[in-house]
């Protein structure tokens, strides 16, 4: 159960950061690097094996980052 927690907030925090720039290329490389470096912590915790996780988190944040724009984030400006 709080594996379950852990990866599902893990893996929410990753996707909401993963649209950080202001071009599309550079917030799928953002996204990308991010998704993957969180997607191989979410592997090796549940099994898959951090290979693995960092091809899914990657591909996911790439296509997170790549298909928001810098205006659907507010950060405070």
């Amino acid at each position: 159960m709080i594996r379950n927690l852990a990866t599902a907030l893990a893996l929410t925090a990753m996707l909401c950061t993963a649209g950080c720039g202001y071009s599309p290329g550079h917030r799928a490389l953002t996204g990308a690097a991010i998704g993957a470096g969180g997607g191989a912590i979410i592997g090796a915790a549940t099994g898959i094996g951090p290979g693995t996780g960092a091809l899914i988190g990657g591909a996911a944040g790439g296509v997170t980052g790549a298909s928001t724009s810098h205006s659907q984030l507010n950060l405070g400006n």
